[in-house]
Formats: structure tokens, C-alpha cells, sequence
């Protein structure tokens, strides 16, 4: 009995089994560490935790500890009762002593050890099974007999009594038919279940390479963004250094030529001082005679030379600022091998526009002296309802072309009576830029003007206002124009592509040329008011054969980040 005694106070009072790994709560009551980590853990959205046992409240989950002594009396109990560790469960007739029991009778509702189960009744009536404490639930409710059967219709099992009563007529089956089947069942979801589980973990397993490999990608593309940058950064660093050899070569030139002028003069200084002691001394004789008789009166009333003197120190020479532009116009030649493209609109005005990185497409444009840009694109189009009966349009929009054969369009009040198109959109905020290639076509105007340009007359031409401004060829010679006012730009332009850069509010409009190196042709400034549409003419006859004017990809355009 002592024993049994000792068993119970080494029961948990959760899982009502012998403790496992025993943990002591600070009010001192023990449970296994299991039970007591899942009654926390369902305790925990409560915000509040209490002991099983006594109901002891505490705020915080409570830190664990565990019983050294219970767990070594535990594991002394467990050593000296090997069989009871396997079911707990002992015979019902061994009073002086537990004993392990080795059936239970569901008829006597009994456990028995080897020495009782030897003079048990062999009687049919008392059925065997392995030792079992939930005696009563193998036998019927209602009959109290042994459960011997399993009603399939109702999910039931059943006693003999009941088969011949309630469930008289129903499909039954022997309880170990039945379980047989459930367990057929249970194995084949099993299977299901364990396949299904094999494929979940191939899939996660290849989650996780694909992860291992976006990261490996991104690795990639970090290193060869890094190391684009710092090529760029050098490229601008050799850059900087050029341009500032170039103001310091030009400096110290300049500095030599002004050094030999200011010594030419300081000797021409001393001989005026000498002239004008001589003079003075001139002035100060009362012998009318001796002044008239001086053999170098003449030459001292003479100043031409000096005068001429002055005039080539005004002109010794300044800073060759276009050499210097042109300097920073060779960065696209310099930035090449590395995929970046440079575009400079003034000497301190460098826009670099980033056009590939690695694997991936990043628009990215950094503005020098100006702050850092994003870079978007979007389509420009040509506006058949604006555009001139001779001028003929692509289906895409790009292109415009002059015709001898007149369209026969309808006549609208946007409508152009002389040869030329506008675009669909409008700007009227930002910094924009496109491209035409004006490569297949002799003799055009291209710009931007406003939309309440007119659209009749001579007046309404290109450049011939004050609402347009174009860039113009005729007869091999290239004229920028904006209200009648022409300026004839060099010879010897190299003019397949054209570019179109537009700062908005900084007022203006610039024209380039994409040949090698990009040259800056000329740029408009003025106080904008309008939105501004790209248009495309043509000068009549003259462009009988061309091909047209291409508008190339995509406006980019940039908002300053905040």
C-alpha cells in the first residue's frame, strides 16, 4: 500500500501519469514540462496565468524550475518497478502489494496478474483483453453486456441485445471486422496524406533553392551595379581632372601672354614719362624760339601709336570656355565602354542617364549640381487631325512625311493649312528629351510651339512667330528660328539624329546633335506659358522623295525626388 501511496503523489495532475522532467511553479505544486508549457500556452492570450492546482494568479508567465530531488525519486521509482513504467495498470485482486496486471475481464470489469488470471473462469462469457482502465466502456449503456458488435448505418458499436432490438435490420459487423476496415482506411489516408507530405517538402525545398538563387541573382546584380557606380565615379574623377588641366593650361597661357603685355608696357610707360618730362619742360620755356625749333615736336604730338597699343591689350586674349565645353561634351565618348550614356546641355548643366545595369532595367539619371532625378518614359505621337493636307502620317505616329498626293482631310479649326503636324501631348511642367531622325529627309523645320499657334498663313510656320521655335534645313544649312528671326548655325553639321532637350522652368529649349562626339547646337530661353507640342513641317516641293522624320522611342522625362 505504501507503495501505491508513493505512485500517486508521483502523478502529475494534469496528464494523471508518472512525472516526466517535473518543473516546479512558485507556489510549489509540480507538473510535468511538458503539461505545464501547453496549459501556459493556452493561458496566454488570457493575459493572465494561474497554477492548476490552487488557481494562483500571476501576471507574467512564470520562469520554470526544475525538480532536481522529485525527478531523482522518479527515476529510483521507475527502476524498481520496470513492468508498472509499461502500463501503469495493476491487478484488482493483489491488495497487500500492486501488482502488474496482465489482462482485464470486461465481464468482471477486473484486472488481473498472472497468479488470479490462471484461476479465472475460461467461460466464453468472460472476455480477455490486454490490461485496460476504461472497463466500462466495453460494455453497452443500456444492456451493460459486452460490446461485440459495430453498426455501420448508425456508427455504433453494439452489444448482441442491441442488434436484435434498436438496431435489428441495420448492416453489423464483428468489432474486429470493423476495426479491421476503419484501419484499412486510416492507412490509405495515410498514404494519401504522406504523399501529399513528401510533395509539400519537395516544395519547400524548392522554395528555398529558388530563394538560395534570387539571392545568388541579386548578389550579382548588387556587385555589378557597385561596380558600374564606381566606374562612373572615376570616369567623373579623370573627368574633372581633364577639364581642370584644361582651365589651368588656358590659365597659365593666358597669364603669359597679359605678363608679356604688362612688361611691353611698362616700357612704353617709361618712355610716355620720359616724353611727358620732356614735354613739360617745353611748356615751361618762355623762349617762343627754342619751343618751335625742337626737332621732336612732331613725334610728341603723336598718340596713334599708343592708342593702337591699347587696343591689343584689350584683346591679349580670355578663358576658351567653348573649349572647355567641348571638354565636358567627350564624357559620353569617355563613359562608352561602361553603358552610360552623357548628355550635357551647359558646362556645369551634366545629366548622366543610366540606361543599364547588369540583369536588370533601371532608369536612373543623376543630375550634377542639380539634385537626383527618376527617370520615366512614355510615348509621343503625332496628331493626324492638326496635320497638313501634303503631310503624311505612319500608323504608328512616328513618322511624318511631305506627299504630292493631297489627303483630302476634313477641314478643322486645328487643322494646318501650310505642311506640318503637332504632337497629341503637351508639356507644361518637368524636364523632357526625345530624338528624330531626321536622317532620310533633305529639306524640314522641327521644334515645339504653343497649341494656339495659327493655322493659316505664313505666320503659322514654324519659327516664324513668337508661339514656336525650330531648328531648320535647307539646301545643306542648318538655321535655329523663332519669330522671323534666323540664326545660321556652322557648316559641316553632322545631322542624322537630332535630340530635343526641354527644362520647362528653367525656360529652355536646346538642340543637339548625336553624332561623335554630341554637339550642342543652340538653345532657346524664354518666359513659358503655354504647354509646349513637339511639331514637324516640311518646306513644300522640296521635300519631294524624302522618306520622312522619325520620332525615335520615348520621351524620358524627370520629377525631382522629394
Amino acid at each position: 500500500m505504501a507503495s501505491a501511496d508513493l505512485r500517486r503523489e508521483l502523478h502529475c495532475s494534469i496528464c494523471l501519469s508518472i512525472y516526466t522532467d517535473p518543473v516546479t511553479l512558485r507556489c510549489g505544486h509540480n507538473f510535468c514540462r511538458v503539461c505545464i508549457d501547453h496549459v501556459l500556452d493556452t493561458q496566454e492570450a488570457s493575459g493572465a496565468y494561474t497554477c492548476p492546482d490552487c488557481r494562483a494568479e500571476c501576471q507574467e508567465r512564470p520562469a520554470l524550475q526544475r525538480n532536481i530531488t522529485l525527478c531523482n525519486i522518479v527515476g529510483r521509482f521507475l527502476c524498481t518497478r520496470p513492468d508498472q513504467e509499461e502500463t501503469g495498470i495493476f491487478c484488482t485482486y493483489c491488495v497487500d502489494s500492486p501488482v502488474p496486471a496482465a489482462k482485464s475481464c470486461l465481464l468482471c470489469e477486473a484486472s488481473l496478474c498472472d497468479n488470479h488470471l490462471r484461476v479465472h473462469s475460461k467461460s466464453a462469457k468472460h472476455v480477455l483483453c490486454d490490461p485496460t482502465t476504461a472497463l466500462g466502456n466495453r460494455k453497452c449503456s443500456v444492456h451493460k453486456k459486452v460490446l461485440e458488435y459495430y453498426c455501420t448505418e448508425d456508427a455504433a458499436c453494439i452489444c448482441v441485445y442491441c442488434s436484435a432490438g434498436e438496431h435489428r435490420g441495420h448492416h453489423v459487423e464483428s468489432l474486429d471486422d470493423a476495426s479491421k476496415k476503419t484501419k484499412r482506411k486510416l492507412r490509405n489516408v495515410l498514404k494519401k496524406l504522406t504523399i501529399k507530405r513528401v510533395r509539400a517538402e519537395k516544395r519547400v525545398q524548392s522554395l528555398q533553392e529558388r530563394r538560395r538563387e534570387d539571392q545568388g541573382k541579386a548578389a550579382g546584380v548588387t556587385e555589378t551595379v557597385t561596380a558600374l557606380f564606381r566606374d562612373i565615379r572615376r570616369h567623373l574623377d579623370d573627368l574633372e581632372k581633364r577639364v581642370l588641366s584644361e582651365i589651368s593650361r588656358q590659365e597659365h597661357r593666358v597669364s603669359l601672354s597679359v605678363s608679356d603685355l604688362i612688361q611691353q608696357l611698362e616700357i612704353k610707360r617709361d618712355q610716355m614719362s620720359r616724353k611727358m618730362r620732356h614735354i613739360e619742360e617745353l611748356c615751361n620755356m618762355s623762349d617762343p624760339v627754342t619751343v618751335l625749333q625742337e626737332p621732336d615736336t612732331g613725334d610728341l604730338c603723336d598718340t596713334e601709336d599708343t592708342e593702337r597699343h591699347d587696343i591689343q591689350v584689350r584683346g591679349a586674349g580670355d578663358l576658351d570656355v567653348g573649349l572647355i565645353s567641348e571638354t565636358l561634351h567627350t564624357l559620353s565618348d569617355i563613359i562608352t565602354g561602361i553603358n552610360t550614356g552623357i548628355y550635357v546641355q551647359e558646362a556645369t548643366d551634366i545629366l548622366l542617364d543610366v540606361t543599364e545595369a547588369g540583369d536588370t532595367e533601371s532608369d536612373i539619371i543623376t543630375g550634377i549640381n542639380t539634385g537626383i532625378y527618376v527617370q520615366e518614359a512614355t510615348d509621343i505621337l503625332l496628331d493626324e487631325n492638326t496635320a497638313g493636307n501634303n503631310v503624311q502620317i505612319s500608323g504608328d505616329r512616328k513618322t511624318a512625311s511631305w506627299s504630292d498626293i493631297n489627303q483630302n482631310r476634313p477641314v478643322t479649326p486645328e487643322r494646318f493649312r501650310c505642311d506640318q503636324v503637332i504632337s497629341t501631348r503637351g508639356f507644361s511642367s518637368g524636364r523632357h528629351y526625345w530624338e528624330v531622325d531626321v536622317n532620310k529627309s533633305e529639306y524640314w523645320r522641327m521644334g515645339m510651339c504653343y497649341p494656339s499657334i495659327g493655322r493659316r498663313g505664313r505666320r503659322s510656320v514654324i519659327g516664324e512667330n513668337k508661339k514656336s521655335w525650330g531648328l531648320v534645313r535647307y539646301i545643306n544649312q542648318y538655321f535655329v528660328i523663332h519669330d522671323s528671326i534666323a540664326i545660321r548655325l556652322p557648316d559641316n553639321i553632322p545631322c542624322d539624329r537630332v535630340r530635343v532637350y526641354l527644362d520647362y522652368e528653367a525656360g529652355q529649349l536646346s538642340f543637339y546633335t548625336l553624332c561623335d562626339p554630341i554637339r550642342h547646337l543652340h538653345t532657346f530661353t524664354a518666359s513659358l506659358t503655354e504647354p509646349l507640342h513637339a511639331v514637324i513641317g516640311f518646306l513644300g516641293g522640296l521635300s519631294v522623295g524624302d522618306d520622312g522624320i522619325t520620332i525615335c522611342g520615348e520621351v524620358r522625362s524627370w520629377e525631382k525626388l522629394p
